[in-house]
């Protein structure tokens, strides 16, 4: 049976023990419409209930609530169960709840988000035949750490993490100790040096997306791909750090921290961009006019937010997809170019050399071993 994740708005006055009383009043119901209460989550800062809920479909949901206390959600989306776990650490009701009469579950469903991974591929033409290094080592390195800092690992791809903290500074200082012990295993490594870069962010998992922690997931990865090096974090996680200790959270050459204004200018910036990075003639002109910009105020907007010029951006843009395209091992390298807004293959394997210091002819080789 599908499992749903809904979302309830609330008022002000509304408490966690008034939330564990319509859970209950779920619960003595749930049987009638074909539902199981799981769990649920409630925020006493941001005023959100969350339910995890066992239905047929989201109308018997509805219903259920509507019958049991009249408090329809604002939201619902269908989740998996696994991936639920994995964001925020249960899928049933903690164990420290389950003495009380009404179970009154004190645990906001609001989460930290880290993307964290590599710029550019773990060798270079040099370094092909070399295989006392792979990949995987480096990404074990980065997991040995998560768990340390209270994170949970979301997601591990060829290149990247994503991973789940409760905590702001819990987040943030596990994002500084990676960098620093990758920084040291990098330095006495016999190989070319990589860059790791970081992108945090904050929300809560159903919003007006369609997807699980769509927004937080979405922003966290804008970030990542401005990092450069840095770990860059959203105003909202650095608000949040402070928060939980306002002495310790501080900007720095390897931390930077958004402003609002970054946050609104990257999130057009890359929305455009996600609309038109297939199109070959996408040129800065075309982004300037979308964003309201002249050449030049852009050119030093970009350059300032990301370290590198409009062209570069759009140019390494590209190249991170068809990296994603070329590790599918479905495409071959003329389809890769054209796909990814370049205008013949051979500009794309000067590009692609040019940032990862092989052909992709090569990589994709490499790969297919």
């Amino acid at each position: 049976m599908p499992i749903y994740m809904d979302r309830h708005d609330v008022s002000d006055v509304v408490t966690a023990e008034a939330v564990a009383q319509l859970h209950q009043q779920d619960l003595k119901i749930q049987e009638e419409f074909n539902c199981k209460g799981l769990t649920y989550w409630f925020d006493g800062n941001r005023k959100t209930a969350f339910c995890l809920v066992e239905a047929p479909n989201k109308q018997c949901l509805i219903d259920m609530h509507n019958h049991a206390h009249g408090e329809i959600p604002n939201q619902i989306i269908e989740v998996d169960a696994s991936v639920v776990e994995s964001f925020l650490g249960r899928i049933e009701d903690p164990e420290k709840s389950q003495d009380t009469d009404l179970n009154i579950i004190d645990d906001p469903a609001f989460r930290i988000i880290m993307y964290i991974g590599f710029s550019n591929l773990p060798f270079s033409s040099n370094k092909i035949a070399d295989k006392g290094f792979e990949p995987q080592a480096r990404m074990n390195l980065l997991s040995e750490v998560f768990s340390d800092f209270g994170g949970r690992i979301v997601t591990r791809n060829h290149d990247h993490f994503i991973v789940s903290f409760d905590s702001g500074l819990q987040a943030a200082w596990c994002a500084v100790e990676v960098h620093s012990k990758f920084e040291e295993w990098e330095e006495t490594a016999d190989r070319d040096r990589v860059n790791l870069k970081t992108g945090i962010s904050a929300g809560v998992p159903v919003t007006n997306k369609k997807l699980f922690f769509e927004e937080a997931l979405q922003s966290a990865e804008r970030m990542y791909h401005i990092a450069d090096s840095r770990i860059v974090v959203s105003s909202e996680v650095k608000k949040i750090c402070k928060q939980e200790n306002s002495n310790v959270f501080v900007d720095n050459d390897l931390v930077y921290a958004m402003t609002p204004s970054d946050e609104q200018f990257l999130e057009k910036l890359m929305s455009y961009i996600s609309e038109t990075w297939q199109n070959p003639d996408l040129h800065i002109d075309n982004l300037g006019s979308h964003l309201g910009f002249s050449k030049s105020q852009l050119y030093r907007k970009i350059t300032s937010l990301v370290g590198i010029s409009p062209n570069n951006f759009i140019k390494d843009f590209r190249l991170n997809k068809a990296l994603s395209l070329i590790n599918t091992q479905t495409h071959s390298i003329s389809e890769v170019a054209y796909e990814t807004g370049f205008n013949s293959p051979s500009y794309f394997t000067k590009c692609f050399l040019g940032k990862y210091g092989l052909l992709p002819s090569q990589y994709q080789n490499i790969i297919a071993e």
